[in-house]
C-alpha cells in the first residue's frame, strides 16, 4: 500500500504528460460529449412556452450545463484501453511490474482530470455567467457535499469502466458491450433527460442500478435540486458505496481474468 502511494504522484504527472502529448485525441473525445448540448436546445425549447413539471427555462439551462462539466470531469477511457491491451497482449508488460496494474491505469486517468478541467472551464464559465448562476447551490454544507460527489462519481466511472475493461479477458469483443452500456447509462444516469421527467417505472429502475450515482445525483446536488443536506449526504454515502462495490468488482474480475490469461499462455 505504501509503495503505491509513493507511485502515485509519479504515475499522474506521467499520465498529464501523457494526455498533453495526446491532446488533440483529448479533444475529439470531449467533442462526443456534446449531446447535452442538443438535448439542452430541445428542452428549453419546451420551456420557453410554459415551465414543463416545474422546470423552467433556467433549470434545463444549468442542469444541461452541469451535466457536461460532470461528465467531462468525471469520465476516462480506461475500458477502452484495458480492451485493447488485453486483446493485443501487451497487457502482459503491466503484470511484469512491480505494482498492481489498477495503479498505473488510476495514475493515467488522474493525470487527465487537469486537462479535463480546462476544456470545460469555458462551460463553467457561461454557468456563473447565465441564468443558471440562481439555481446553483451556495451554502457550505452542499458545496462539501458537491466536492465528495464528484470524487465519488469518478471513482465510480473508474470502477464501471475497469469492470468493462477485464471482460476483454474472457470476451473476444467487448467494444459492444461497452456501447450497450453506454446506451443504458445515456438514459437512466440523467444524461439525457433528468431523471425526474423519466416515466415512473423507469425512475423506479434508475433507483436500484448505479447509474444515477455516476452523473444525476451529482448534477442535482449541484443545482439545488436536493435541498436537504441530508438527503443529499445520504446520496453521496450510497454513490461511495457503489463505488466501493464495483471497484472490488473489478479487482475480482481482473484476478479471474489473468488466471484465465496465464493458463492460456499469455
Amino acid at each position: 500500500m505504501m509503495a503505491t502511494l509513493r507511485a502515485l504522484p509519479t504515475l499522474t504527472r506521467i499520465g498529464l504528460v501523457e494526455a498533453l502529448a495526446y491532446r488533440a485525441e483529448m479533444v475529439v473525445w470531449l467533442l462526443t460529449t456534446t449531446m447535452p448540448l442538443v438535448m439542452l436546445g430541445l428542452w428549453t425549447s419546451v420551456a420557453d412556452e410554459a415551465p414543463f413539471r416545474a422546470w423552467a427555462t433556467r433549470d434545463f439551462v444549468a442542469y444541461y450545463l452541469v451535466v457536461l462539466i460532470v461528465r467531462n470531469l468525471t469520465s476516462n477511457w480506461v475500458a477502452w484501453q484495458m480492451s485493447e491491451e488485453i486483446r493485443t497482449g501487451t497487457v502482459a508488460a503491466r503484470l511484469l511490474r512491480p505494482l498492481h496494474p489498477f495503479t498505473g491505469y488510476l495514475g493515467t486517468h488522474l493525470g487527465a482530470v487537469p486537462l479535463r478541467a480546462l476544456a470545460v472551464a469555458p462551460v463553467i464559465a457561461i454557468v456563473f455567467a447565465s441564468s443558471a448562476r440562481g439555481v446553483l447551490v451556495t451554502d457550505g454544507a452542499h458545496l462539501a457535499l458537491v466536492a465528495a460527489a464528484l470524487i465519488g462519481a469518478w471513482l465510480l466511472t473508474f470502477g464501471v469502466f475497469l469492470c468493462l475493461g477485464a471482460l476483454a479477458f474472457f470476451l473476444d469483443k467487448t467494444l459492444g458491450i461497452i456501447e450497450v452500456y453506454f446506451g443504458v447509462f445515456a438514459i437512466l444516469s440523467g444524461y439525457l433527460v433528468p431523471l425526474p421527467l423519466l416515466p415512473g417505472w423507469m425512475q423506479d429502475l434508475a433507483a436500484v442500478l448505479p447509474f444515477r450515482s455516476m452523473l444525476g445525483d451529482p448534477v442535482a446536488i449541484v443545482i439545488g435540486r436536493v435541498p436537504d443536506a441530508t438527503a443529499a449526504a445520504r446520496l453521496v454515502a450510497l454513490q461511495w458505496a457503489w463505488a466501493a462495490a464495483l471497484l472490488a468488482l473489478a479487482a475480482w474480475l481482473w484476478r479471474a481474468g489473468v488466471r484465465r490469461y496465464e493458463a492460456f499462455g499469455g
